[in-house]
């Protein structure tokens, strides 16, 4: 008897220590040291809540945007996932195959002479997490042509936006360049509003 009130002595200490004194210290924590990140990296606009600099948003209406990466969620943030497919799934190909060519269609009349080998990958494949809010500056760059076109803007400023936007991730010592979609289609507004 005394072993078992002893263990659920230890499981009541552990409960309210680990369950609920940690986590409010830690998020007590955040908000304190990081605010902005621990609220969600959440971007204004106009006084307006427009998204998340963390999740992706789907901009497929509006073809004078630059467009994020396929998602299997629909971005949907409570419900992220991959489609945990591998190279040999017949389903796969088929969402890939569709992939590019909606890509193609959306960017070729604006790109004349793009090909299927040209795509940068990140443009018709999902994220681990079907929200990823960044794309590749090779994305952006062939995109920059349609939004260019679809905005009236000289295609040098567009491309210098998509410059402005870029960097690397771990604090610039590391991977490919990327571009936040969010931010860089609200650098667009601020050029040539909607």
């Amino acid at each position: 008897m005394r072993d078992l009130r002893t263990a659920l002595v230890a499981v009541l200490v552990l409960t309210v220590t680990l369950g609920l004194a940690y986590p409010l210290a830690m998020t007590g924590a955040a908000q304190v040291a990081f605010p902005g990140r621990a609220g969600g990296s959440m971007v204004e606009s106009g006084g307006k809540v427009v998204g998340s600099r963390l999740i992706g948003q789907d901009f497929a209406k509006h073809p004078g945007y630059f467009q994020s990466r396929p998602s299997v969620t629909g971005y949907a943030p409570a419900a992220t996932a991959f489609n945990n497919q591998g190279p040999n799934q017949q389903e796969l190909a088929r969402r890939l195959r569709e992939s590019v060519r909606r890509y193609l269609r959306r960017e070729r009349p604006f790109t004349p002479g793009l090909t299927a080998a040209r795509i940068p990958s990140d443009a018709v494949t999902t994220s681990a997490s079907g929200v990823d809010p960044d794309i590749s500056e090779a994305d952006a760059r062939i995109q920059a042509d349609r939004v260019a076109a679809e905005r009236g803007l000289p295609l040098p400023r567009v491309l210098a936006l998509v410059d402005d936007h870029a960097s690397r991730p771990f604090l610039g010592l590391a991977g490919p360049r990327s571009v936040n979609v969010l931010e860089l289609n609200l650098a667009l507004d601020r050029e040539v509003p909607r």
